[in-house]
């Protein structure tokens, strides 16, 4: 079993919380974790929602359900049956003890309103993302501690630096745990199509009943190929041959489902120049390479795809590390009306901010920095460094606060 960075934060929550909710994609590694946590300290119960007469059980009388357990207990899956969140409520209402509940969900959290009207106050969130390349390496650097705490040369240069074959192996395979240990391309091939297929059909009829699921495969493939670029409602509603009142409900159900996500744009108050509309992102490189039939020759052949899937990982990657970040900071990108941008905005509560721009090049140009330059001078003190990513082998300076820095920079 790979090491999973949020488990500290998952433990800390059931010391002092009556429920914990794992939040994550569908075949993220949610279970796994979630047994793995059972031990003569916390001996709690388990039980799956996957599993046809315990679903029926649950169905069949909610709060009976939840009130018969004695001590803690896992619930898996528990978006399969709504009604369980307001079960939780009555029983948590009547015993708050810490760590009574440990519930895991494929659905959004934000995207359940029975979820969070029914367990506020009572419940904290952590989310479960397919795995971090640095879970892989089972190293604990974390790129964005270091970029606000120390933004010298020395922190990041990474141990070792891997070549342009490495980044798209790790590319194409993504992070979803059972992937990796598949021998062949043809194996994971079949375990997307698998994976993508149970998303767009048991996860979405799980959260909405809709008449469109024919529509849906296209629309991720539409997507998967806009993916790490503005993308603007009405062209690709055009596009996908939907009206835009369907395309929107149908983006929130692939949003819902951790197929997708979208970044939104940083601004400030002072200015009218940047562009305000959200990136949209496909939520795992792996799946972006399938949805796409991407492989080494095709990415060799095409700049701007090996570009925009190589921004799709390292945005994955950054959000994976944020979420056990001593700084948990917001991800945004940045754009201007007049061209400059920089792909990722790491912004803090308080208010400082970190940019990395992501170049699928060994050998970046002075103009690949101008992005970094123009957010640095918009932010003024707020701004603490900034990070362009490169598949080259060298930690350089590139003005005050810029830093040019390898790819494997990410996870060593």
């Amino acid at each position: 079993m790979y090491p999973r960075y949020v488990q500290p934060l998952i433990v800390e929550a059931l010391a002092d919380r009556p429920v914990v909710f794992l939040n994550g994609a569908r075949q993220v590694g949610k279970s796994t974790l979630a047994q793995s946590l059972i031990s003569p300290t916390w001996p709690a119960q388990y039980v799956s929602l996957d599993e046809a007469s315990t679903l029926a059980r649950a169905k069949r009388d909610p709060q009976g359900f939840v009130l018969g357990f004695d001590g803690s207990v896992i619930i898996d899956e528990i978006q399969r049956v709504p009604e369980l969140f307001l079960a939780l409520k009555l029983a948590v209402d009547r015993d708050r003890q810490p760590g009574r509940f440990l519930v895991t969900g494929s659905t959004s959290a934000l995207l359940l309103p029975q979820l969070l009207d029914a367990l506020v106050g009572r419940m904290e969130i952590e989310k479960l993302q397919p795995l971090a390349q640095s879970e892989l390496e089972g190293t604990t650097r974390n790129l964005i501690d270091s970029a606000f705490d120390t933004p010298t040369l020395s922190a990041f240069r990474p141990e070792r630096t891997v070549g342009r074959d490495d980044i798209v192996q790790r590319i194409l395979l993504g992070g979803y745990p059972e992937v990796l240990g598949l021998s062949t391309q043809k194996r994971r091939q079949a375990w997307f199509e698998d994976h993508v297929i149970g998303l767009l059909n048991r996860e979405v009829r799980d959260l909405a009943n809709i008449d469109g699921l024919a529509d849906l495969p296209r629309l991720a493939r539409l997507i998967a190929a806009r993916s790490s670029s503005i993308t603007h409602v009405a062209d690709l509603s055009r596009s996908a041959g939907l009206n835009q009142t369907t395309l929107n409900r149908y983006v929130s159900l692939l949003e819902a489902i951790f197929l997708m996500e979208r970044i939104p744009a940083w601004s400030t108050n002072t200015t009218k120049r940047l562009v305000r509309s959200p990136k949209w992102v496909i939520y795992d490189s792996g799946v972006m390479g399938y949805l796409l039939d991407l492989d080494d020759d095709r990415l060799e052949a095409n700049p701007h795809l090996f570009g925009a899937l190589l921004e799709t990982f390292v945005v994955a990657d950054l959000r994976k590390l944020s979420s056990w970040s001593r700084h948990t900071p917001s991800l945004y990108h940045f754009h201007e009306h007049g061209g400059r941008e920089v792909d990722i905005v790491l912004e803090r509560r308080s208010g400082e901010i970190v940019g990395i721009e992501v170049k699928a090049t060994s050998n970046p140009g002075p103009r690949d920095g101008e992005g970094l330059r123009a957010l640095a001078e918009l932010a003024g003190d707020r701004f603490v460094c900034g990070l362009l990513l490169y598949t080259g082998s060298e930690t350089l300076p590139m003005g005050e606060k810029l830093f040019q820095v390898p790819m494997s920079a990410l996870w060593m």
